[in-house]
């Protein structure tokens, strides 16, 4: 099972708003490269919810309950036929501590200088290598696999 690492805009929706539901559709991803890692995805990966904003930090952990499908809103095709606009399903698992795995730790932090969260800051959705995954998990207080 892998590992991505999701960002939301905290104004828009939260891990509280993942915890109060119960369960959502990942969706509003539109940069290429973002929907080409969203694609590689498989029921029962999990992921990372980092929010932006002012909290920039892993906020919790949430599991895949769907495989990736087309956007309904969006149900365009790429020019290779791939599903161009990609969502899927994810439910809680566990709430992030306060004060781990925030950018700036991240960031300090050498392990991390080839990341994407670094490298790329303003994509939305990238897998997380595993030794990442692992330190992410630690820092951020949130259960190892």
């Amino acid at each position: 099972m892998a590992t991505f690492l999701l960002k939301t805009e905290p104004d828009d929706y939260r891990y509280a708003d993942l915890q109060r539901d119960g369960r959502t559709v990942w969706d509003g991803v539109a940069n290429a490269t973002a929907c080409l890692h969203m694609r590689a995805a498989k029921a029962g990966d999990a992921a990372l919810i980092y929010e932006t904003g002012g909290h920039k930090r892993v906020t919790g952990l949430a599991r895949l309950v769907s495989e990736p499908y087309a956007d309904p809103e969006r149900p365009d095709l790429t020019k290779a036929g791939e599903i161009k606009f990609v969502v899927f399903d994810l439910e809680p698992v566990a709430e992030a501590t306060k004060d781990g795995a925030t950018l700036a730790a991240i960031k300090a932090d050498p392990r991390f200088g080839g990341f994407e969260l670094v490298t790329q800051s303003r994509l939305s959705a990238m897998p997380v290598p595993a030794t990442l995954d692992r330190a992410l998990r630690a820092m951020a207080g949130l259960p190892s696999r």
